[in-house]
């Protein structure tokens, strides 16, 4: 009896570890049943073109004056290029462009804005490129900074759609544990060595919300602008009775906030004060709470140009003034008319300060639907001078996770998302990782301009990622394309669709044909369309925001 118990353990115990493998393969293999937002059918009037076209004719008299001839207006499928890599990192898949093509009516594109907008991938993308103007890229002191909790929230805030000027005041003024409470990260960002860095912390708040650099006037009066020590030291006062305890962050009215004298070496308390637009500054509240109200009150027009700005600069990847931190003084609106940070900054404030909003106005914008080409016989003075005036769609080189997260798309006809299995989520994430501490990060000033390397290109090239991608399997475009029983100029245009969100030009098509019509059988198929991969990866126009 008992042998005949063994036999059936030896017998059962394999088959059950097989159905478990199974089974977890099954379930890491499928998708969640949550759908990806669908595009709107119609949009119910157009709620923001009245800004739109304030926008459109604030560039379009600038051009007149100046005599400037502005480039083409380009096609929509690069249009849907460029709104996937600002708004989710990527470019946009075979399963993607196939629906936006399906898409009738004059609006499709405001209506294809609204898609992506509504995607998950919105959130969590753009919840990293604002962190990094939050709280920087280091991860800091684990014990007090969870910068990825940190993220994880602002996703969330973003999400919902919470105003602007809601998630600035949460940032400035939050309590409590940074475990429980993610917002307070930004205020144990600032600390290193058990001490909490209020310096730092005043000269963030200013260059984030503010668009200001006052960091150099906590030593001296700054030697090219307004700004006094004095001012610096006023407003890190409000930050001065702000502590990082084992349980928190928390606001202790006992603390006072003081200096030492460079002369005397003797310590002085200084009383929290603002340098300008006193009467914004309210009187209840703790010192950070006023502090946060005085920032995002609706006359200090600094907040509400600063936010158009960078949210310009986050969506061409140049900003509209540059450096993104560092703002001239907003002009008397009695004495000059409005510039078009004035014009985005007004709406942003009259309605509710809208992320999701703000951003439809920009991508509908003129600037942002032009072509980066210019004519044929133009100096290089001309075209800076075009670039300078937006006259063309500034070239700019892809940020490192929009170029690994454009070849992870390129990888796969379906779209990489939130409802993908288990194991292309994880494939993404970890092959971004990896990539990016190879390609290198560009930290907390991403919006200045950065060269490409001879590493970096061989990295597109020759990586073990792209190496893997572009190497022919029943699970990748390359191995799926090949394998397509339809006509070789339809693989042709399948692999630029792919890679470049473009169909190829005759000349391209041509070329390509030659090589599949010298092929004798399918594996010399493969091996052409593998090399046409490799050479679309590696293309300038796949590493550019053109």
């Amino acid at each position: 009896m008992k042998q005949n118990i063994l036999k059936w353990k030896a017998v059962c115990l394999p088959l059950c570890v097989v159905a478990l493998v199974i089974t977890l393969v099954t379930w890491a293999s499928s998708s969640p049943i949550k759908n990806s937002p669908k595009a709107p059918v119609t949009i119910e009037g157009n709620p923001f073109q009245n800004t739109v076209k304030q926008v459109d004719q604030f560039f379009e008299e600038q051009w007149s004056e100046s005599n400037i001839t502005v480039s083409e207006t380009t096609d929509d499928l690069n249009q849907i290029r460029r709104l996937s890599l600002a708004l989710h990192g990527t470019v946009p898949s075979l399963e993607e462009i196939r629906e936006f093509e399906q898409m009738e009516g004059n609006d499709r594109l405001e209506r294809w804005t609204q898609k992506l907008l509504a995607d998950r991938r919105f959130a969590d993308y753009f919840s990293e490129r604002l962190a990094r103007a939050f709280v920087g890229v280091d991860q800091g002191q684990f014990i007090i900074f969870r910068r990825d909790r940190f993220k994880a929230w602002l996703s969330e805030q973003i999400e919902a759609n919470t105003p602007y000027d809601e998630l600035a005041k949460t940032l400035i003024s939050g309590e409590g544990l940074w475990t429980g409470d993610p917002e307070t990260n930004y205020i144990t960002a600032a600390s290193a060595d058990g001490n909490l860095d209020r310096n730092k912390l005043t000269g963030n708040t200013v260059r984030a919300f503010l668009g200001q650099r006052i960091d150099c006037a906590q030593c001296h009066d700054h030697p090219f602008d307004h700004w006094k020590q004095s001012d610096f030291e006023g407003l890190t006062a409000f930050y001065g009775q702000v502590e990082v305890q084992l349980f928190g962050v928390r606001q202790n009215e006992d603390l006072k906030y003081e200096v030492e004298d460079r002369e005397t070496l003797e310590k002085r308390v200084v009383s929290p004060q603002v340098p300008f637009l006193n009467e914004c500054l309210p009187q209840e509240g703790t010192l950070r709470e006023k502090l946060a109200a005085w920032v995002t009150h609706p006359q200090n027009r600094r907040f509400e140009r600063a936010s158009a700005n960078r949210i310009w600069g986050l969506l061409f990847g140049v900003p509209y003034i540059n450096p993104v931190d560092d703002l001239p003084a907003p002009t008397d609106l009695s004495e000059f008319p409005p510039d078009v940070l004035d014009i985005l900054g007004k709406d942003f404030r009259e309605n509710g300060y809208d992320i999701k909003r703000m951003i439809q106005i920009i991508v509908a914008s003129k600037p942002f639907r032009l072509s980066s080409q210019s004519e044929s016989r133009v100096s290089e003075e001309e075209v800076e001078r075009l670039n300078d005036s937006w006259a063309l769609f500034p070239l700019v080189r892809l940020r490192p996770e929009q170029i690994i997260g454009s070849m992870l798309q390129a990888s796969s006809l379906k779209t990489i998302d939130q409802n993908s299995n288990l194991f292309m989520r994880g494939r993404r994430f970890f092959s971004e990782i990896n990539f990016i501490n190879e390609y290198g990060d560009l930290g907390s000033d991403e919006l200045n301009d950065f060269p490409g390397t001879i590493p970096q290109a061989l990295l597109r090239m020759n990586g073990e990622f792209a190496q893997d991608n572009g190497t022919a399997s029943p699970l990748n475009s390359v191995g799926r394309i090949a394998g397509l029983d339809f006509s070789d100029e339809k693989r042709i245009e399948t692999c630029f669709l792919v890679c470049l969100t473009r169909t190829p030009t005759p000349s391209e098509k041509d070329y390509f044909l030659k090589q599949y019509q010298a092929t004798q059988n399918q594996n010399d198929r493969i091996k052409v369309t593998e090399d046409l991969f490799w050479s679309l990866y590696n293309s300038p126009e796949f590493s550019w925001n053109h």
